[in-house]
This record gives C-alpha cells, structure tokens and sequence, in this order.
C-alpha cells in the first residue's frame, strides 16, 4: 500500500484502517473478510452482506485514490455492464461493490477472444446521458493526454521520434473538433480484461471494475483493445495487423475505424511513456515500437 509515501496524512489514515472498517462493518451490516492483494492505492477487501450475498469492500486512500466519479459511474450504470454498486459514504471514501468472478486476462488465454468479450460488455457499458454528470468529457480527456504526452516525452528525455509525438498531437486535435455531447455516452476509461471479471464463467458475461468515468465517444473505450497486446502485433507485419485489429473493433461495435485508430494511437502514446517513467522499460518500449512503425498512416 502507498500509504507510507504520502507521508503524515497516509500514516494517519493507515493507523485509523480499523476503525474505519468497523465503523464501515456496523453501518453496512456486513463482515468484513479477506483483503486483497493488488490494493496499493486504498483496502480492498471481501465481505459479507447480512443476507449471505457476496461483495466487496473498498476504501480510497486520500490523496491518491478519490472513489468519487468512480462510484458516480456504478450509480450511473445501476449494475449494467458494471458491477453494482451497494453502499456508498462518501466521508469515508468507501464503497460496497457485489462480488464478481475472476478477471477475464486469468481465464482466457486468446486475444481475440478477449476482444470479442470485451466488446459485448462496452456494448452493454455504454449508457446514453442525458449530460456529463459532472465526468470528464472526451475533448477534456483527450486535451489532457496532449499535455501529459508532450511534457512526459520531454521530461524522459525525449524516447521515441518526435514525428510520434507530432501524429498523437494530430490525433489529439481532431478528437476534440469532433467531440459531441450527442455522441457521447458513458465510457469506461480503461477497459482492459484485468478490469473485466466474469459473471457466468460458461457464457463469458463480464462486468467491469475500476472505471475512470467519462462522458465521451465509444471510440475512447476501444482505445485500451487497440493499444495492448503488443508482442503479437510486432511479431509480424505491425501495419496489417494493427489494421486487422481495428477492422475487428469496428465489425464488434459498429464504430468508425478512423475514431478507433487515432484514440488507439493517442493511448499507446501515452501508456507507452507512462511505462518508462514507471520502470516497466521492455513493455514502454514495445509500445512505442508499435506506434513507431504505424505512425506513416
């Protein structure tokens, strides 16, 4: 947990976790369980309802993981393509989730078959809104990731061709002339199958977990399909096969293949700096490849 590294305010919420679950436990009526591996940003934890129902127990770490828009999504969705949100306090950070199966990445091996998942659950995911509901927009998003791209790729001492950077930029540009509230819905964010637990292992019906919550064009949420998996995209022609891929999205979810391949682009951009700057250097560089031999289109 991060806890420590945000110094006196991280070690206090630390020192007070159990009070906090307990007095979580009694409003909630639920007992509290396992906790989790992975949790490095707050306590992610099992728990029990009083009626034997099966969820889960989750407490943002302040500072570094507002559980504000995330519960604004589950709310927004009622349980639609998301897990369903139970219990939420927003004092204390915290929300109740029901409990899904196993990720989606540790029960099926084959890419595309993840896609094809993937893509009926964004299906069921992308809810209509009447407005933003105060999420970030797709134009916001994607100015923001102009910013974050252009000083990262500096401040890492600039790691891949400029001309990279450049076509993101254009990318960038033209996302945000054509952002529409009329074309937009509610998008998960990150949509990748670690963020895609099973609800029936035999049909492969997913919900998804973790969203970032924006109010943008589906493109965006096809973006995190587009950009991963690049071993097997470089294990071949990268051109043809990141133009097979996006053909596939497009055939999945009727969306136009210019809108995926630029947000895809932008996305494998930005992780691929976000990588290097946090140490995974091999997987930084294998994205930034790709984008390398795709940036002529």
């Amino acid at each position: 947990m991060r806890a420590e590294s945000l110094g006196k305010q991280g070690v206090q919420w630390l020192a007070s976790l159990d009070e906090q679950v307990n007095h979580l436990a009694e409003q909630w009526d639920i007992r509290v369980e396992e906790v989790l591996a992975g949790g490095s940003e707050g306590l992610v934890a099992y728990a029990l309802l009083a009626d034997g129902r099966a969820a889960v127990l989750k407490i943002g770490l302040p500072g570094s993981a507002d559980l504000s828009s995330e519960a604004k999504v589950y709310q927004l969705a009622a349980g639609r393509g998301y897990a369903e949100l139970l219990a939420h306090n927003a004092e204390q950070n915290a929300m109740l989730l029901e409990r899904l199966g196993p990720r989606l990445r540790t029960k099926v091996d084959a890419i595309d078959l993840q896609i094809h998942v993937l893509c009926y659950t964004l299906q069921e995911a992308w809810l209509p809104l009447d407005s933003a509901h105060g999420l970030m927009t797709g134009a916001q998003k994607a100015a923001w990731l102009a910013s974050f791209i252009s000083e990262r790729w500096r401040l890492l001492g600039c790691p891949c061709d400029k001309r990279i950077v450049d076509k993101a930029l254009t990318f960038v540009e033209e996302r945000v002339d054509v952002y529409s509230p009329q074309n937009s819905v509610l998008v998960h964010g990150d949509a990748h199958s670690n963020n895609a637990l099973l609800v029936d292992d035999e049909t492969l019906r997913c919900k998804f977990i973790d969203p970032d919550g924006l109010f943008a064009e589906k493109a965006c949420d096809l973006a995190v399909p587009m950009r991963d998996w690049s071993d097997e995209l470089l294990a071949g022609d990268t051109l043809r096969l990141c133009r097979v891929r996006c053909e596939l999205l497009a055939q999945l979810t009727g969306v136009a293949e210019r809108a995926i391949w630029q947000w895809g682009f932008i996305e494998r951009v930005s992780t691929g700096l976000v990588l290097l700057e946090i140490g995974m250097k091999s997987e930084g560089a294998a994205m930034l490849a790709v984008a390398a031999r795709i940036s002529g289109e």
